[in-house]
């Protein structure tokens, strides 16, 4: 996928021609202009439809694999197996996917607010993505990205403030691109080193974005080392997002607050709103499609290429077939999503974000004391029990319930600023 595969050269919006690649993709899908986004969504997926087999056979030579191990454990099921070793139910799992399709109205509102303000007839898979403003961005320079991230962060506490202060200070965070340089971001390090971030900062909001998502996972790091020994010290991928998706709800509620301009609000509520769509559908989604491709197996029904597409297709036509024209080019997306190849992981991107909103609707009620102690704990107890700590049952839909109810805010806010003349 990422070695061998050579896309098609499409035109950009000047009429140049440009090849498709990975990193670009997502930038056409962007464009203001529908034929780009149309002309780069058909060229990604006209070759990965040539390959669908051998990628559908890599998959289901995957999922064998994981249920033979599930299996040869005496686990029901590849999802037991895999839900194990953090202590978590399949009722957890099965919660999450059935929370969301109960309210799947509030993503398709949020469709429906696109197709009306992109001023489009009907939206289509390759028009999702499309930002609702016309020429506004947001130029934010490192240093003044450190005083947002301080202000906004102000809910955790003078501690956390001092400590954040300290990593800016003492050059925990490796800011800018270089020669030779990984791209991307994270957080890392060893036990007795700094909780060091890699960035490419880019002086734009997603770059601010970034850096305050990273600093949540190096003050979890922080707070956990420096309060259990070594063995407790990590902790698991299921309660790492929370740290940092709780330091991203903290950022936009400071800037929707300090927005100085409709325009302003918009863009910020539109950015939000995908991050939302995107951690929490998305997955969502992707997660039931992984447990529907399992059970298939596991009930002795082999899956090819065209299985694998119905099952997805279908998936996209529930999730968003009361707003969007599902095109049928979509249904070969599970081809190029990696994650599908790290078992059951991607549920805990929702489940993590959802955790992340009680977590802060709790610190702004009632102070950050239960959150730090979280933080502290490490890895000291399975993550379940490590939320419940800081008021949050994923073992109830509580914690999905008021996710969406904040999405419904934040779309209702959207669509009075659009209705404004």
């Amino acid at each position: 996928s990422f070695a061998d595969l050579q896309f098609p050269e499409i035109e950009d919006e000047k009429g140049e021609k440009v090849k498709v690649t990975h990193s670009n993709f997502s930038l056409f899908l962007k464009s203001k202009d529908q034929r780009v986004r149309k002309d780069a969504f058909e060229a990604m997926y006209s070759i990965y439809g040539q390959f669908k087999n051998t990628f559908a056979s890599t998959l289901y030579g995957g999922i064998k694999s994981e249920i033979f191990y599930a299996k040869t454990r005496k686990y029901e099921s590849a999802l037991q197996g895999s839900l194990f070793q953090d202590d978590v139910s399949v009722e957890v799992y099965d919660n999450l996917i059935a929370a969301v399709h109960e309210n799947l109205d509030s993503l398709n509102k949020y469709m429906d607010l696109k197709k009306t303000f992109l001023g489009l007839d009907k939206i289509n898979m390759y028009d999702l993505y499309v930002p609702l403003t016309e020429n506004f961005d947001m130029e934010i320079p490192y240093e003044k990205a450190q005083e947002i991230i301080l202000e906004a962060l102000k809910p955790l506490g003078e501690e956390y403030l001092e400590n954040v202060k300290k990593a800016f200070a003492e050059g925990w965070i490796d800011v800018y691109d270089n020669e030779g340089k990984q791209g991307g971001a994270y957080s890392w390090g060893s036990y007795d080193s700094k909780s060091y971030i890699l960035l490419s900062y880019k002086d734009d909001l997603n770059s601010l974005f970034t850096l305050i998502h990273e600093m949540g996972h190096s003050m979890h790091s922080y707070y956990s080392k420096n309060n259990q020994p070594y063995l407790y010290s990590g902790y698991k991928i299921f309660v790492a997002e929370v740290a940092s998706t709780l330091n991203e709800l903290l950022l936009i509620n400071y800037l929707l607050k300090n927005a100085s301009s409709k325009e302003e609000r918009v863009y910020l509520l539109n950015y939000y709103l995908e991050q939302f769509r995107t951690t929490v559908y998305r997955q969502t989604m992707f997660a039931e499609f992984e447990k529907i491709c399992h059970e298939k197996v596991e009930g002795g029904e082999p899956l090819t290429a065209e299985e694998f597409t119905n099952i997805y297709y279908d998936l996209n036509k529930q999730y968003y077939g009361e707003s969007c024209e599902v095109n049928e080019d979509i249904g070969l997306e599970w081809a190029r999503i990696p994650h599908f190849y790290s078992n059951f992981y991607v549920y805990k991107y929702a489940t993590g974000c959802c955790s992340a909103v009680t977590c802060a609707q709790d610190i702004l009620k009632n102070g950050p004391d239960n959150y730090l102690n979280f933080l502290k704990k490490g890895g000291s107890d399975y993550p379940l029990n490590l939320l419940k700590s800081n008021n949050v049952d994923l073992n109830s839909q509580k914690p999905i319930k008021k996710t969406i109810d904040k999405f419904d805010e934040l779309v209702n806010e959207l669509e009075k600023l659009l209705a404004e003349k």
